[in-house]
């Protein structure tokens, strides 16, 4: 396997904005559902991960994509790719 396809195999998630934590930094949430173990039905989970916002272009209640990454700090793993839908303004 070469180098340019080892990279290109980075996990994506496609998640919320829930809080902007500092300067270039957010957290995102997103969901997902698994069978209960015993009784089968679906249960919805959320996850919450600390991602790098170079930019400073996502805001809370956005839909960002992010992709897993070195340690850019002590919490952050992941970092925004895009922007996929801006949060209405009131």
């Amino acid at each position: 396997m070469t180098e340019e396809n080892s990279r290109n195999n980075r996990k994506e998630l496609v998640g919320f904005v829930r809080s902007k934590t500092g300067d270039k930094s957010v957290k995102v949430v997103y969901e997902y559902k698994i069978p209960h173990p015993l009784y089968k039905k679906e249960i919805r989970r959320k996850t919450t991960v600390h991602v790098h916002d170079s930019n400073n272009d996502s805001n809370v209640g956005d839909k960002v994509r992010i992709m897993a990454t070195r340690p850019v700090s002590k919490l952050k793993r992941w970092r925004v790719v895009e922007v996929l839908e801006k949060a209405p303004t009131l």
